[in-house]
């Protein structure tokens, strides 16, 4: 049954820090999940509406399930400052609590990209109400900032890891020697000809983001035994 997905612009996500700028993508009633997505470092211009996070985003409403997106503290319309990763953290946690309330404890899917896989697989880890993450573009360095994953042993969730073969910010070898540590099951999937944010090289031009979109929808159908809306 085919499903057209609405937007709502959402009033009542409250973190720490403040309100949360944020949007519903509606799902269908029966959907068997909620998902959330976070998004890059706001020093690189990072918001719910960056392009990755928007193609995440379609990958998950594409089996009808609802989606929300927000933007961390001192992003957007949301109040606080940038806490470096930190508070952001809690941050997500308001937001999966605030999909628990609305969708009466459905269980949640998430998908982060870039600094926003990284906080959110550790807002995530051991949540029991995440029951899948997606990391995309996964950073180890970026912009002077380290990224560590010392918690990824005690994450028993469904992880997917879908990264460029370009990607600078997470060459292939530092993300092969993060995954090698984490919890099974894992899915690791590079995309051949693309960067950081899944846009094409020289040698492969040309935007990858629909190859990471099906890489997705891929990993929820054999993950979740998903069906797309026909």
């Amino acid at each position: 049954m085919t499903f057209a997905s609405h937007i709502r612009t959402i009033d009542d996500l409250y973190g720490p820090a403040g309100r949360l700028e944020a949007l519903l993508n509606t799902g269908r009633d029966d959907a068997p999940y909620s998902a959330l997505i976070c998004h890059p470092h706001p020093a690189g211009g990072g918001t719910m509406h960056n392009k990755v996070v928007y193609h995440a985003m379609k990958a998950f409403s594409s089996f009808g399930i609802p989606v929300l997106r927000f933007n961390f503290r001192g992003v957007g319309l949301s109040e606080g400052e940038h806490d470096d990763g930190h508070g952001e953290q809690h941050d997500a946690r308001a937001a999966l609590s605030w999909l628990e309330h609305a969708f009466h404890k459905r269980p949640i899917l998430f998908a982060g990209f870039s600094f926003g896989s990284a906080v959110g697989l550790k807002a995530c880890c051991g949540d029991v109400r995440v029951h899948g993450t997606v990391a995309l573009g996964l950073p180890v360095h970026a912009e002077g900032r380290d990224y560590a994953y010392g918690f990824l042993p005690k994450c028993v969730a469904p992880k997917l890891f879908i990264s460029g073969d370009s990607d600078i910010y997470g060459p292939r070898d530092a993300v092969e020697e993060v995954i090698a540590h984490a919890h099974e099951p894992t899915r690791l999937v590079w995309i051949e000809g693309a960067d950081h944010f899944f846009q094409g090289t020289a040698a492969s031009p040309g935007a990858k983001l629909d190859l990471m979109q099906a890489e997705m929808r891929a990993w929820l159908t054999d993950t979740f035994a998903l069906q797309t809306n026909a």
